[in-house]
């Protein structure tokens, strides 16, 4: 991956996070610009791998058991442009330059678009394009 300065040719970098039982770790997607938190994803060891030497991202998918490539159905694909890991070693972070501007499959710019007010959530972003649309099927 050209933004990345990780040595793909060995795997020990990956040694360095603290899986969960399952053999995930938590992942947030932040705008690589703005800093806004986009979503939060499960990564397994081969969906970190795979994004670091695509330079795209690509998460664990709990309900359906299987790799996922951010916007492989709805095209809004991120390029990463850096990996990070926490003191903890139990999330990593990726910033990213977000396809289309929507990373929620709400049709969001962010699936942190509810706010609490007053004991009640409330959407505080609006749709930017209908999921039906995004998400034909065909």
């Amino acid at each position: 991956m050209k933004d990345l300065s990780v040595n793909l040719g060995t795997l020990d970098w990956l040694e360095a996070i603290r899986w969960t039982a399952d053999g995930l770790v938590p992942a947030i997607a932040q705008d690589a610009v703005t800093g806004d938190i986009l979503m939060m994803a499960w990564m397994n060891r081969e969906s970190l791998r795979l994004t670091a030497e695509e330079g795209q991202a690509v998460y664990w998918s709990r309900s359906r058991g299987k790799l996922w490539r951010k916007g492989e159905t709805s095209g809004h694909q991120q390029v990463v442009k850096d990996i990070r890991l926490d003191c903890d070693e139990d999330v990593i972070l990726l910033k990213v330059e977000q396809k289309g501007g929507i990373a929620c499959h709400t049709g969001r710019r962010s699936c942190f678009y509810r706010s609490l007010k007053d004991g009640q959530w409330a959407s505080i972003e609006p749709v930017i394009k209908d999921p039906d649309a995004i998400y034909r099927k065909n």
